[in-house]
């Protein structure tokens, strides 16, 4: 199927899929006058990076997983790319609580019950 089709098949944008060319996530055959021509498999490749994507993992460690989920997959251990996948997932855990504490102070601020620190004061709207 051609990049049209594949991005009205996936519902992606033939940009995005482009994108996907250009970082080795994707691959496709070239036909006569330049044409990408891809697979049925591609459909759910594409969904399985778009996931990828989603779950915060760059480009680099979603080729790596494509390589080890193909039909020949590179000899070695996954050992190294786990670990990658576990500090991506880490890492997202330690945003997780920055936005958690950040909304909390929000939280205060809006009912009165914090003042700005340093100032010694009364929370605001409670002289």
């Amino acid at each position: 199927m051609r990049i049209g089709e594949l991005s009205r098949a996936t519902g992606t944008s033939t940009r995005s899929l482009r994108y996907y060319e250009d970082q080795g996530l994707l691959s496709s055959d070239r036909r006569s006058k330049g044409y990408r021509e891809s697979g049925e498999e591609a459909v759910r490749q594409v969904a399985f990076i778009q996931d990828l994507y989603r779950a915060g993992l760059p480009s680099q460690i979603i080729r790596d997983i494509l390589h080890r989920t193909a039909p020949t997959p590179p000899a070695g251990e996954c050992t190294q790319l786990l670990a990658r996948v576990r500090q991506v997932r880490d890492e997202l855990a330690r945003q997780e609580q920055q936005i958690a504490q950040r909304r909390e102070m929000l939280d205060r601020y809006l009912t009165g019950t914090a003042a700005p620190t340093g100032l010694g004061g009364q929370p605001h709207g409670s002289a």
